[in-house]
């Protein structure tokens, strides 16, 4: 059985407050738009995740919350404290407890951007997969029976996308 995995680094967050709570930073005016597009464009695609999860902080609700509408069936969105600024071996623990045939995790660089570079079978031909600007989305499809056997270089990715390149 192949299972897909999208991995999205949450879309650009406002700084406008330099008081705030890192945690409870939201989207900027570009971020939103970003996410907007990057919800249509895997819709348009049929990446439709049927599981999401997600980090708690705001910047990345905020990015589910403008991406999963557009995706039907809709996806059931589970947040986790545990998410926020996770290291990749905590994402993939969580990945690992899954059951979902598609699964979308929404969290935050660098741990993201590592977890799809260690992924990857085989890195795209993209300049911005190594440094995964904000709102980049993989899609990875793995050949592996179960989640609990995703590991380093066993993901062929599908499909890899920055908003900048659906916004020209």
């Amino acid at each position: 059985m192949t299972f897909r995995l999208i991995l999205i680094r949450h879309a650009k967050s406002s700084w406008d407050d330099p008081t705030a709570d890192d945690h409870d930073r939201l989207l900027n005016t570009r971020g939103c738009q970003s996410a907007k597009t990057v919800g249509a464009w895997m819709a348009e695609r049929s990446y439709v995740p049927q599981v999401v999860l997600c980090s708690d902080a705001a910047r990345t609700r905020e990015t589910a919350a403008l991406i999963l509408p557009q995706l039907l069936p809709a996806p059931k969105l589970k947040l986790s404290a545990a998410l926020y600024h996770a290291a990749p071996d905590t994402m993939l623990d969580l990945v690992s407890k899954q059951d979902a045939g598609t699964l979308a995790v929404i969290g935050h660089n660098p741990g993201i951007g590592i977890l799809a570079n260690a992924l990857a079978g085989q890195m795209p031909d993209h300049p911005r997969f190594d440094d995964y600007p904000t709102c980049a989305t993989t899609v990875m499809d793995f050949d592996i029976g179960a989640w609990r056997n995703v590991g380093p270089g066993k993901g062929r990715v599908v499909d890899f996308v920055v908003p900048q390149d659906l916004l020209k």
